[in-house]
């Protein structure tokens, strides 16, 4: 067969293939392009934190009771967490047992426990991030346990503590207390779009035992789309009209040549994602540290506070352990870095990453001696304890300080340490050397759909123009493959139909 004739043949079979799914196709655009405008949409409108960093008071340990003989007095011989944190008026002891049980909250001064204070800590919380002071009512302090419609697992945090106010448009705000920090914020506009992206874009009211009835339908539409989009691009290179297209086929056929490589990258990428994550549950990665014994934890720190920080900006202090399950005095020194203000600034921050902590220094929990070794080194220990696999496998060592997409904003924690593992883990791992915290894991199976999901789906490659430019460039690009590939294409489509009866 010539060249010529081939040419012939793949033109008609690609404008044949193009026609034949036109009408499935397009409805797939305009259902998953309609509904994926929620999400800049909501993003963009959707509430605010009043304010970004954690709150902040001046750590001086100077005149407290010895944080060792809170511990031994309250009977605490074991714990996942110890650290102070800066509550309503004051100073906290905040311990945690066990990662999913309430956190335990002691006076410093003179160690008495403030018995059920979780939850108070978390009003705090709320009231502290919405700016929202004593005149307007909490109306109920929810503890979550479990993910919600609401509060989806693509939030990560668990448990956490909903905090809904009395207001007309229903604010509620998400607080984790281990970390003091805003979870997530929703209201009455941003649950009914996160309502409506469920129903249209994910098709979560699937129920859980037809999972594959849903990844199958949801195939069939999507697939099709992106035939549509490389069919079209094969006619856009293979056709050329001697005869003036009208004016509706026209606009289609000149919008293709910006708006086909767009419907490519969101289909493609959103198969991957749906094929990739089909069936999966939601998987907690975060873990908090298995301390041992406290007993060793001795030093009289308060003594010597007024030396040991002289010069340095304290940001907070806990307790963490080595490998060889020495335990340590972790002090965090305060970033260098203005805090950001107003919506814009915050929207950014928050998306983007902003780390809440600076440099660390370490001191011996039993003789008071500088542990020399550092924050690094404390990360690797953290990657072994974890993994079980020895430093050798390990890669690479880096902190990372601004979300990306393999570490995004979901994880709501910064700075961390990040460690790409060789085999037999064959993963990066996310620890936070505040608490000892295993902050993240990803498969390096699973790192081409993160790329390609951060990249091709969300655009992230638009970063640098600032997330409210991302949005509008996004939504633009959606409203016109919306308006010129599939509102124009299917009245194309439904004309031939008609001709041909």
């Amino acid at each position: 067969m010539s060249k010529k004739v081939k040419g012939r043949s793949l033109k008609a079979k690609s404008l044949n293939w193009h026609q034949t799914i036109a009408i499935f196709g397009g409805i797939g655009l305009l259902l998953w392009g309609l509904s994926g405008l929620l999400h800049p949409l909501m993003t963009t409108f959707g509430p605010q934190q009043a304010v970004f960093y954690p709150p902040a008071r001046p750590l001086n340990l100077q005149d407290i009771k010895p944080v060792h003989d809170i511990l031994a007095e309250a009977g605490i011989t074991k714990a996942q967490a110890v650290k102070v944190i800066v509550s309503d008026q004051q100073n906290l002891l905040q311990v945690t047992e066990s990662q999913d049980q309430p956190r335990r909250y002691f006076q410093l001064n003179d160690g008495r426990e403030l018995v059920g204070y979780d939850q108070q800590h978390a009003a705090f919380l709320a009231r502290y991030y919405t700016k929202i002071d004593e005149d307007t009512n909490i109306r109920q302090i929810t503890r979550l346990e479990n993910f919600t419609e609401n509060y989806p697992p693509v939030n990560r945090l668990l448990p956490v503590y909903k905090v809904d106010f009395e207001r007309d448009d229903n604010l509620s705000i998400y607080v984790y207390t281990e970390t003091n920090a805003s979870a997530g914020l929703s209201n009455n506009f941003k649950n009914n779009v996160q309502a409506i992206f469920r129903v249209v874009h994910t098709w979560s009211w699937f129920p859980r035992e037809a999972e594959w009835g849903r990844v199958v339908l949801i195939t069939l539409f999507i697939g099709s789309l992106l035939a549509l989009g490389i069919t079209g691009v094969m006619m856009l290179i293979l056709i050329r009209r001697k005869i003036p297209a009208k004016e509706g086929r026209k606009f289609h056929r000149l919008a293709g040549y910006i708006l086909a490589l767009p419907i490519i990258m969101f289909s493609a990428s959103g198969l991957y994602h749906l094929i990739e994550y089909a069936d999966d549950e939601p998987v907690r990665n975060l873990k908090l540290s298995c301390n041992g014994n406290l007993a060793d934890v001795k030093f009289p720190l308060h003594e010597q506070w007024t030396d040991l920080t002289k010069g340095l900006n304290v940001n907070n202090l806990s307790i963490v352990q080595d490998v060889s399950g020495q335990h340590l005095y972790r002090l965090g020194l305060a970033p260098q870095r203005k805090a950001p203000t107003g919506d814009a600034a915050i929207r950014n921050a928050r998306f983007d990453g902003v780390e809440t902590t600076g440099p660390a220094y370490y001191i011996n929990a039993t003789t008071g001696e500088t542990w020399q070794n550092g924050d690094k080194e404390l990360a690797i220990q953290l990657g072994e304890r974890f993994t079980g696999v020895d430093r050798d496998a390990i890669k690479n060592v880096e902190m990372v300080k601004r979300f990306g997409s393999g570490y995004d904003f979901r994880n709501k924690r910064l700075p961390v340490w990040r460690l790409d593992y060789a085999a037999p883990v064959n993963a990066t791992v996310f620890v936070d050397t505040t608490t000892g915290v295993l902050a993240d894991k990803t498969a390096d199976s699973r790192k081409p759909e993160q790329l390609s999901f951060s990249m091709l789906h969300k655009w992230n490659f638009l970063f640098p123009v600032g997330r409210s430019a991302q949005n509008i460039i996004i939504s633009v690009f959606v409203l016109a493959t919306i308006i010129f590939m599939a509102i124009i294409g299917i009245q194309m489509d439904l004309k031939r139909r008609n001709r041909g009866k």
